[in-house]
């Protein structure tokens, strides 16, 4: 869910999706986006600043049932949000969602399309051409202990890392949050370690380590997503959520190998999908390693307890269901129905994540829960289309955008 996919647990800040990220983006995280970038972010600050136009009525979607009941579901969950949070897009007011959020929590499942038909009514932002990726929840094996073949450290947020001004920043530019980084023994804010330095063990002997990863290249790629599953040999479950980073800018190695002509059909190329960003790394263990390093940043995690994993709106997001968006032209927890070339992203969904990929008008990021299937739908994931937001009724008229 971006170097931010947010906290996260899956985080706002989380979260880079996976292909955008991989290719130096986009958030959020998967194939396509390597080879295809997404549309450019428009210079609009926001959606209502962008432009909206009336859709088709929502019968004309042909809505199915059961894509529906989830989506009900998963707006459920977000009406708390939606009904307290500001909307950074401009177009809704907590008070618009009150008649659907209330409504919503005893309309019958088996009825759910005609919930959305009564309550919403079609918005297009912009030219409404989508772009969506894909993310997942990695598993990966792991243990909570340091022991034979479990030799990768998951750290937690460490202490020294604080936000403070560089020497020399003018008084004039320290407006807003400090960035990241550390005091350093001679008591002067300097940038905090890197992925390498980090890897090369700056953080060893300080009791930060919440887990162990078997694998370094699989744990490199949890970090791309901002939240998994360690696997131990006993059969526990961990799920680890994002908690931090390091301050350094994400490099998404996807985009290196493309400037270098090692992706793409050719003899001795590899595809753009992170499965064959993996197969490069794997074939070719020394340079693959000497890549990794160059994305300076790193995640820390804290192990999470109960549902998950959480959006950067602080619910669970679903496979399927869920899909995160920038908040600046989607509102957090609205329902998006997405009609693109892979039949998989077709639907309904609920923006419930962010990602520091996830940039623009109509980008998404498409949750695909956890396990082989998913790992392989978001890891290929890259899908155009149109974009369609169900707001409140009456939302339009209210902004007074033609009939």
């Amino acid at each position: 869910m971006s170097e931010v996919k947010a906290a996260r647990s899956f985080v706002s800040a989380r979260r880079w999706s996976l292909l955008p990220a991989l290719a130096l983006l986009a958030s959020c995280v998967s194939a396509g986006p390597d080879v295809r970038p997404g549309p450019p972010t428009p210079v609009a600050q926001n959606a209502a600043l962008l432009g909206v136009a009336r859709g088709p009525a929502i019968s004309s979607f042909g809505l199915l049932p059961r894509d529906s009941a989830s989506a009900l579901d998963a707006f459920q969950l977000s009406c708390p949000v939606l009904l307290r949070r500001a909307d950074e897009t401009g177009l809704t007011r907590p008070a618009d969602w009150q008649d659907a959020c209330t409504s919503a929590a005893t309309w019958p499942r088996t009825n759910a399309p005609a919930f959305f038909e009564t309550h919403f009514e079609a918005v297009r932002v912009g030219d409404g051409q989508a772009f969506a990726t894909g993310y997942f929840e990695p598993e990966i094996a792991g243990s909570r202990t340091r022991r034979a073949g479990y030799k990768v450290p998951v750290y937690a947020v460490p202490p020294d890392l604080v936000r403070c001004w560089r020497d020399g920043t003018a008084q004039s530019e320290r407006t807003g949050r400090a960035p990241l980084g550390r005091i350093d023994e001679r008591g002067r804010c300097v940038d905090y370690y890197t992925h390498a330095e980090i890897a090369d063990g700056a953080l060893a002997g300080r009791g930060l380590e919440i887990g162990w990863a078997a694998d370094p290249v699989e744990f490199f790629f949890l970090q791309i997503q901002g939240s998994g599953r360690l696997l131990t040999p006993e059969g526990e479950v961990i799920r680890i959520g994002y908690a931090g980073q390091n301050g350094h800018g994400y490099t998404g190695i996807g985009g290196l190998m493309r400037e270098r002509g090692l992706l793409g059909s050719g003899p001795g190329q590899y595809s753009g999908s992170m499965q064959g960003i993996m197969q490069y790394i794997r074939e070719n263990p020394a340079a693959g390693r000497s890549l990794m390093r160059e994305n300076e940043s790193f995640v820390f995690f804290t192990v999470l307890e109960g549902d998950g994993p959480l959006g950067s709106i602080g619910v669970p997001v679903r496979a399927e269901s869920s899909v995160a968006v920038d908040p600046k032209f989607v509102p957090y927890g609205a329902p998006v129905f997405l009609s693109t070339d892979r039949e998989e992203a077709r639907g309904l969904w609920v923006a419930q994540d962010t990602g520091g990929a996830i940039r623009g008008a109509n980008r998404f990021d498409t949750f695909w829960g956890a396990g082989a299937r998913a790992r392989e739908v978001a890891g290929g994931m890259s899908a155009r289309g149109e974009a369609t937001l169900f707001l409140p009724r009456g939302t339009l008229d209210r902004l007074g955008v033609r009939r």
